[in-house]
């Protein structure tokens, strides 16, 4: 994928997402090396910004 995904509390380092699931300005991110679902915001340029993980899709997606 060809956007840049961060997590807020680490900026600088980018996430490499598998998966996005977009829900209006909000959206779940699956990366490639880590189990967990992060949800965050999605901007105007179509970068992300997450700022909590779940350890399951349901989770994440109960967290909407």
């Amino acid at each position: 994928m060809d956007r840049t995904v961060v997590y807020y509390d680490a900026a600088d380092a980018v996430l490499h997402p598998t998966l996005i699931l977009e829900f209006g300005e909000l959206c779940i991110v699956k990366v490639s090396d880590d189990d967990d679902w992060y949800m965050g915001s999605l901007n105007d340029d179509g970068s992300v910004i997450c700022w909590s993980s779940y350890a399951d899709l349901h989770d994440a997606l109960r967290g909407l």
